[in-house]
């Protein structure tokens, strides 16, 4: 349960109301993370130091639901000569350290990130004649919190997510977001580590496939020379009614470009999916895996999951070098993220095989496999195929409770298990194809139709007898059966 109530912090008043920054007693009312963050707050909105604010009324850290204490919301009058209209303006407390008592996340320093080292931040048109900001950006908020707290993945600028729903539950077009930096909110050294902001912004569905088949950095350039779509501020309009594509196409051929020149950073989705070993007798299949996202977020559980729990611990990273990274089992049910070029290019030399015992999880040649998708996810075949083997990469489909993985390399790839003598190969749950160029170009030419979902017809096969190769696109409740 969540209740709104004016206050700039979580003392009754708020941080405006008696003791300002300059009080002696300020530091004992208000914990010093929290301190810092709305410092930043007041540094933008000085007359408005008593915000409405969306709080948890049974906190996390006492087993409430809610990760975020506190959501701020502010009036933000906009700046006419840069054509950016008037907005409100949210900011969340909890996902950075608020109190250093341990109580919540762990104290790691000053020199480091506080907790997820982030808070969220949200900007949302003001309609017409609205007195008051709606709520519903606040449990929004705490929905991504929850992802980030439950699988301790974090985001950074540059990162999409994938709702599949309107965000604020009417019937628009603005169904996804992408993350960034917040234009005028300044990172903040407090006494438990770092906090930048990241601003949420939402997007119609084309403009998520963009960002996926391209990057999410150069969507969000394009969004910011579209005033309607969000300007410079990146400012959300749910009543948006057109794509970026659709007022302006000629920014159609500017993602074409990008892609041809680029190709794709998204390097790996969670999805519904399966592998079959072909090699073996149809009643020794106990490793052929399945994907099955749910609808709503699922933890980590299964006997099956302890034992390569470890190894599928890093995540689906972006490297600038294609080294294949180890899989990270923490993945969440319909977040999935593509990955700035600034974070780690490798994740060292080593396998998974060196983290668990060999005689657990051992590496098998296979001779034939059968890969299975369901539509949305068959749908991204193309962009692994196009935007990133053929640029030297590699690309994952993964569980969110990491049973199995599939992933599709190019012969540039370093790290690999599968190879051009043995292009399938299985360690375990994890499934490696590897593709020359020449396939991959015979493969997009064959599964042309999956670029046109709208004339597609399910099931649908697609065979390469002399590759000993099957890709399969099925319903949805194949893989919803659990005896599947």
């Amino acid at each position: 349960m969540e209740g709104v109530r004016p206050g700039g912090g979580p003392p009754a008043g708020g941080p405006g109301s008696g003791s300002g920054s300059g009080s002696g007693s300020f530091p004992s009312l208000f914990p010093p993370g929290l301190h810092g963050i709305y410092g930043e707050c007041r540094r933008l909105y000085p007359d408005q130091p008593n915000p409405l604010q969306v709080t948890a009324i049974l906190k996390y850290w006492l087993g409430g639901p809610d990760p975020l204490d506190y959501v701020s919301m502010y009036r933000n009058l906009g700046n006419p000569a840069l054509n950016v209209p008037e907005h409100w303006h949210y900011v969340s407390f909890g996902l950075s350290d608020l109190y250093g008592d341990n109580r919540v996340h762990e104290f790691t320093g000053t020199d480091g990130p506080s907790g997820f080292g982030f808070e969220l931040t949200f900007r949302l048109k003001r309609e017409t004649g609205e007195s008051a900001p709606p709520t519903w950006p606040a449990e929004l908020m705490q929905g991504l919190a929850r992802y980030v707290f439950q699988s301790e993945n974090t985001f950074c600028s540059g990162d999409h997510v994938s709702w599949h729903s309107p965000l604020d539950n009417s019937e628009s077009r603005i169904q996804h977001m992408l993350l960034t930096e917040d234009p005028q909110m300044q990172p903040v050294q407090t006494p438990f580590g770092v906090v930048t902001f990241l601003q949420i912004v939402g997007v119609c569905t084309e403009e998520l496939h963009a960002a996926q088949q391209w990057n999410g950095q150069g969507i969000l350039e394009l969004l910011r020379t579209v005033p309607i779509a969000g300007g410079p501020w990146l400012i959300t309009d749910m009543r948006r009614g057109e794509t970026i594509f659709e007022i302006d196409p000629h920014l159609q051929e500017r993602v074409d470009k990008g892609i041809e020149t680029d190709g794709s950073n998204l390097s790996g989705v969670s999805a519904k999916c399966a592998w079959d070993d072909l090699s073996r007798p149809p009643e020794d299949d106990e490793d052929s895996r399945s994907i099955c996202i749910g609808t709503q977020p699922r933890r980590l559980s299964g006997k099956d999951t302890e034992q390569i729990r470890e190894t599928l611990r890093r995540g689906l990273e972006i490297n600038s070098k294609p080294v294949l990274p180890p899989i990270n089992a923490q993945r969440q049910n319909g977040l999935n993220h593509d990955r700035a070029p600034s974070r780690k290019d490798s994740l060292e030399s080593e396998s998974s095989a060196a983290i668990i015992p060999h005689e657990l999880i051992r590496t098998r040649q296979l001779e034939s496999v059968h890969l299975k998708f369901n539509q949305e996810s068959g749908a991204l075949i193309p962009l692994c195929l196009r935007g990133r083997l053929l640029h030297g990469r590699h690309f994952t489909y993964k569980s969110i409770t990491g049973d199995t993985a599939i992933t599709f390399v190019s012969t540039g790839v370093e790290g690999a298990f599968a190879t051009e003598e043995h292009p399938y190969a299985a360690h375990g749950p994890w499934l490696q194809i590897l593709l020359t160029e020449e396939f991959v170009e015979r493969m997009l030419e064959d599964l042309e139709d999956l670029n046109s979902p709208e004339e597609f017809k399910l099931p649908k096969e697609y065979s390469w007898p002399e590759k000993k190769l099957k890709v399969s696109i099925l319903p949805d409740a194949v893989f919803d059966n659990p005896l599947h």
